[in-house]
């Protein structure tokens, strides 16, 4: 496949789907005028959900209007591909005559960077033409894609967040750290460029340090983001062993000659060989060095059982630059800290905390640095994401949808028109049917993000994050 097909695979909506799709414009009843569906989270690893991502895909898919061309390649492939079923060309082509090639669709969704709890309504699917009312379904794959994806790597993130929080809040002065204590190490580490933009853009949600370039791209162009996030200068064992063993020191001496600066900060991985002998060297031939340049270095082992590792490397540090005992009894390591990015995930990154704080070091020593565990460790069943139809219009009357799996109750699916209300004093959601009156206390949760082509209610990355922080907030006091 060339760069050339792959670019025009990307830009056919029409393409974009599964292929039983195409046959389904000719399945729904006689009559039906529109159908309704609704995106939520059945549960999975956590009980909530951070919400993001969807504005991306609105902005880079359905703002791209269906032309005569993708039609008619779309025309050619399925005459080729599917067997008894005649492309809807006519359907198509009503589209983008009537519609300008637009989507006849109305999205409604939670703000972005809100946390929902499992089993609500968190985004609303409505065709608004009933000449074509199969197209919100036909968009199913696309847009569920778009939004189980970065949603459960920005819900991955947020509780690591809570996490290290809870440890900051036990073990340490301040939290003025606590944005850049979760790197993102991911975009080796995941199938496409597409998906670190996408998912390197929600672990921003939480935090402002990543390695991601893409996803900082991603971040910055959907959601209006002067500099989303920052890195440092660091080490990578290649630029360590090149210098060869007997070398080692000269490799690190290099990185402090090269970077270190007052104020500056600068990571270096140092288990190349022996991890213990290279915190000696930091220790003994480096520490004057450190200490005069006024930077922060950060050491990073990475390799061996994470929780021990990290320890002992805290330990031996403590020994050659000495600690102070902060407010809450906690040792604070002088003008250096450490930073673990191997085998990092949100259950190592717990015990790696509680072994620290065993022994007697504040949280705000530490970063850690995800790579797989955050952007590609994870699939639609981490939070059990789906899309389900509701409601259906047939002849001027709705109807709900549901279904009821005798044989798999947690599969079963809501019916009827549905939005979802938040009690803002509560921080309190509630999946409810449109046509019931909201109570008081309660207001109307969804928005309406996209309809009939034009994009609405668009959201800076700043306001999303100050959502995402507000729940981060209530979790911890209650």
């Amino acid at each position: 496949m060339t760069i050339d097909t792959l670019s025009r695979l990307q830009s056919n909506f029409i393409l974009n789907t599964d292929s039983y799709k195409e046959s389904h414009y000719a399945q729904f009843p006689p009559g039906t005028e529109s159908v309704f569906s609704y995106v939520e989270s059945r549960g999975g690893r956590f009980e909530h959900s951070l919400f993001f991502g969807l504005q991306m895909f609105i902005l880079e898919y359905l703002s791209r209007p269906i032309t005569r061309e993708m039609i008619d390649e779309a025309a050619d492939f399925y005459a080729r591909h599917m067997s008894g079923s005649p492309f809807n060309r006519e359907g198509w082509e009503y589209i983008l005559e009537r519609h300008q090639g637009f989507l006849p669709i109305r999205i409604r969704a939670v703000p972005e960077g809100s946390l929902v709890p499992a089993r609500q309504v968190l985004a609303t699917l409505e065709s608004t033409d009933e000449r074509v009312p199969w197209i919100g379904q036909f968009a199913e794959t696309a847009i569920l894609r778009a939004i189980w994806y970065p949603t459960t790597v920005a819900t991955i993130s947020w509780h690591v967040k809570a996490l290290i929080l809870r440890y900051l809040e036990q073990t340490a002065d301040t939290l003025a750290g606590l944005p850049f204590m979760l790197h993102d190490f991911g975009s080796r580490g995941v199938s496409s460029l597409e998906s670190a933009a996408l998912g390197g853009a929600a672990h921003l949600v939480s935090f402002q340090g990543s390695d991601t370039v893409v996803g900082v791209m991603a971040a910055n162009r959907y959601y209006d983001a002067d500099m989303a996030a920052f890195s440092i200068p660091a080490t990578e064992h290649s630029t360590v062993t090149a210098w060869g063993e007997a070398r080692e020191v000269d490799a690190y001496r290099n990185m402090l000659d090269r970077f270190a600066r007052p104020g500056a900060l600068l990571a270096v991985v140092s288990d190349s060989y022996d991890l213990e002998r290279a915190v000696g060297f930091w220790n003994r031939e480096l520490r004057q060095q450190v200490i005069a340049s006024g930077a922060t270095v950060v050491i990073r082992p990475d390799s061996g059982h994470p929780p021990t590792v990290v320890r002992r490397t805290l330990e031996q540090l403590a020994e050659g630059y000495g600690t102070t005992i902060n407010g809450k009894g906690y040792r604070v390591l002088n003008q250096v800290r450490v930073i673990q990015g191997d085998g990092v995930e949100y259950a190592s990154i717990a015990e790696i905390l509680a072994e620290a704080e065993r022994a007697g070091f504040s949280a705000e020593n530490l970063a850690f640095g995800m790579g797989g565990a955050l952007l590609q460790r994870l699939d639609r069943d981490t939070q059990k994401f789906a899309l389900k139809a509701c409601a259906i219009r047939i002849d001027g009357q709705w109807q709900d949808v549901f279904k009821r799996p005798k044989d798999d109750p947690e599969k079963a699916s809501k019916g009827g028109r549905l939005t979802l209300l938040h009690n803002p004093e509560f921080g309190a959601w509630r999946t409810q049917r449109v046509e019931l009156p909201v109570e008081s206390g309660w207001d109307e949760a969804l928005q309406t993000v996209y309809e009939n082509g034009a994009t609405q209610n668009q959201q800076r990355l700043a306001e999303i994050r100050a959502r995402a922080d507000e729940a981060l907030a209530m979790s911890a006091t209650g």
